[in-house]
């Protein structure tokens, strides 16, 4: 595996970042998560372009976006992979230990890993604990992720594959790695970016494929949708046939089944949507 490391591209053993940088020590970083099929980036441009407004938001910088696809082409190509996950990692560099950043400049790691096609629909659970909606990292891709972490341990020891977060006015929200969408009498909604979910890159091209609704909706509409399904970069569109202790018989339902056809032919039409 060759990872490319602030400037060039390195062996695995040897691509190393300082124990002082930013990104390590009080997660201080942005990142994106791209899919890789068969070697072919997809919808990359869409992806540099919120890296850039996430480190805009924690005051960092401007990437180096042509940089930054030439390190990600130059990953790629060293470990072609069926199907892969590349990761961008853009921290605030080194700094002094604790808050106070630095001034050498920002640091880049671009990496790729081996993915999995995801089952048709899987098992999600909500969470007692919420998104702020109104926090300083609200809609941003930051590698402070350790709520995450702790809210997907939760669902793991539950028998599920993602964690559904309300925000703190009890509207849902997002996953800790998904958008989510439900279908109420034949419609599909999906959370508002003011919700403070994630604006994803596979959430955006669901909406404008689908014709989907953004709405304000209550946490419990979980309980009473006729469908529900996730959105992300390596889940693309995957349906969800329990939610807590409710299940939904025969998921992916009609309407999250033609979502995923719909996806995956336009997503074939081009790999920069």
């Amino acid at each position: 595996m060759r990872i490319w490391v602030n400037g060039g591209l390195r062996d695995a053993d040897d691509a190393t970042v300082s124990v002082l940088d930013h990104g390590l020590t009080v997660g201080d970083g942005v990142f994106e998560t791209v899919k890789v099929t068969g070697g072919r980036l997809f919808a990359l441009t869409r992806h540099l372009d919120r890296l850039t407004r996430s480190a805009r938001g924690l005051g960092l910088p401007d990437p180096d976006t042509d940089e930054v696809r030439r390190a990600a082409l130059a990953v790629t190509e060293a470990d072609p992979l069926p199907l892969g996950r590349l990761r961008i990692t853009y921290t605030g560099g080194l700094s002094p230990l604790g808050s106070e950043r630095g001034d050498k400049g920002p640091g880049l790691v671009v990496a790729l890993g081996e993915a999995a096609r995801r089952p048709d629909s899987t098992a999600v659970v909500t969470v007692p604990w919420t998104r702020n909606e109104r926090g300083a990292l609200a809609g941003l891709k930051t590698t402070s992720y350790a709520e995450n972490v702790v809210a997907l341990a939760r669902a793991h020891r539950h028998g599920a594959s993602e964690a559904l977060f309300a925000n703190t006015v009890g509207q849902l929200c997002e996953g800790t790695g998904t958008n989510v969408f439900v279908v109420l009498d034949g419609e599909i909604h999906t959370p508002p970016v003011t919700s403070g979910c994630l604006a994803g890159i596979t959430r955006a091209l669901t909406v404008e494929w689908t014709g989907a609704r953004e709405t304000e909706l209550p946490l419990d509409v979980l309980e009473s949708a006729d469908e529900i399904f996730l959105t992300s970069t390596l889940r693309d569109v995957q349906g969800v046939h329990r939610a807590d202790g409710r299940e939904l018989p025969g998921a992916p339902g009609p309407v999250t089944a033609k979502a995923m056809r719909i996806f995956d032919e336009r997503a074939a039409d081009g790999l920069d949507p």
